[in-house]
């Protein structure tokens, strides 16, 4: 059997990025063409996205007395990590899933997917655990921060595993 050749390309179709995969046979016959969205730009339907996708994590962790005792318990170093290695685990995701060998190009894209999934998140668990009463920020903000970065942390994976949905 000869060799098979695939040529990759980003081409722009109604608009959007999309990548064009050609399999040809080593006569240059054409296989195959396929054509895949490039998720590389993030749309206001991804922010609504991410929203719910923090809720579906949120809510059942924000609601657990054992996530309010460890968030007065922790030291703010262990939370403070618990929120870089949050940062991690969504880089990962993001870059695996978005930008695996497009990143050079698309640099800028990737931070602000990563940061605005994470804020999103954050925001997300802010307000529910004040609606609950669980973040005190006017008494006790080290306790509210602690309480809202640990809840954070899986509202921000189901985040950004939501947004991959299209």
């Amino acid at each position: 059997m000869g060799s098979v050749k695939t040529k990759r390309e980003i081409v722009k179709i109604a608009g959007k990025h999309n990548e064009l995969i050609t399999v040809t046979d080593e006569r240059g016959n054409i296989l195959q063409k396929m054509v895949k969205p490039v998720m590389v730009k993030f749309y206001s339907r991804d922010l609504m996205q991410v929203m719910v996708g923090a809720s579906i994590l949120a809510i059942p962790v924000a609601f657990t007395e054992e996530t309010w005792k460890l968030g007065e318990s922790l030291p703010l170093s262990n939370i403070i990590g618990l929120m870089f290695i949050s940062l991690i685990f969504i880089s990962g995701f993001v870059y695996y899933n978005y930008y695996k060998n497009r990143l050079r190009e698309h640099k800028g894209e990737f931070v602000k997917r990563v940061i605005t999934t994470y804020l999103v998140a954050f925001l997300v668990v802010t307000l529910l655990l004040t609606l609950i009463e669980r973040a005190p920020w006017s008494s006790d903000y080290i306790v509210a921060f602690g309480r809202t970065v640990i809840v954070s942390f899986p509202a921000a994976m189901s985040a950004a595993v939501a947004d991959m949905i299209k």
